[in-house]
């Protein structure tokens, strides 16, 4: 008995190893699970389940057949494929999830998220993802044509590695007392997220004293990235591509 949980595959078709190794990983690992939770920034870039790019196709069969051989398979939104729809999950026979979720596995509750919106002290993030989240400017958007989806995106992820180099790692993780607020007001054991890439399991104090669990899933940069949790606790796994 064990539930997976991954993040952050950024995946795209100048990554075939990366693409590999997660279709590895389905076959290897995730057919024997009892649920697979994908906590976004499952691709490099989403700009609209219209997308006819090939890879989108190879994946959603892949998932696909997990979810035909009786492993469901959930997805929460990161701030690179937050356009991700209902025509795509279908597609691939996920559920999706809301931006934050509340779930009981092998007695514990654990909060999942992408982990973006814990990140308070980036205000500049924190702005533009307010912007990019605005229900009209999202339906402008997907009207455009596909070639001017592609120019927009590009030009929004250099922005976003230019100012991003100027930031410090500190405004770029979660904030302490935003993991705090969400455990406290879910009542949960652990919080599991992505989205910093500092993968590492860490130990919180809430209130009463009370010690939860914060899991943070990796990058699959140069190695794969998983939290399996079982009825005997929780585990991150790194694994080769």
């Amino acid at each position: 008995m064990r539930t997976l949980f991954t993040a952050d595959l950024h995946l795209s078709e100048q990554q075939p190893k990366i693409i590999n190794g997660f279709l590895r990983f389905l076959r290897v690992n995730a057919y024997e699970a009892d649920a697979l939770y994908i906590l976004g920034d499952f691709f490099e870039y989403w700009i609209g389940d219209d997308d006819p790019q090939p890879l989108h196709r190879e994946i959603a069969a892949a998932l696909r057949d997990i979810t035909i051989s009786k492993v469901p398979c959930y997805f929460i939104h990161g701030n690179r494929d937050f356009l991700i729809g209902k025509r795509f999950a279908k597609e691939c026979g996920m559920i999706l999830l809301p931006q934050e979720k509340k779930i009981s596995l092998y007695g514990h509750t654990i909060i999942i998220m992408h982990g973006d919106t814990l990140c308070t002290d980036d205000l500049d993030y924190q702005r533009y993802s307010k912007t990019v989240h605005n229900t009209l400017i999202q339906n402008i958007f997907l009207c455009l044509p596909i070639c001017t989806r592609l120019n927009i995106t590009d030009k929004i992820r250099h922005r976003s590695q230019l100012i991003n180099n100027f930031k410090t790692k500190t405004i770029m993780d979660v904030n302490p007392q935003a993991v705090i607020n969400v455990l406290e007001r879910n009542k949960a054991d652990w919080l599991i997220h992505g989205h910093t890439h500092r993968p590492a399991l860490h130990n919180i104090t809430v209130s009463n004293g009370k010690l939860a669990k914060r899991a943070v899933l990796g990058a699959w940069h140069r190695s794969g990235s998983m939290i399996s949790v079982t009825p005997e606790g929780i585990e991150l796994i790194e694994f080769p591509l």
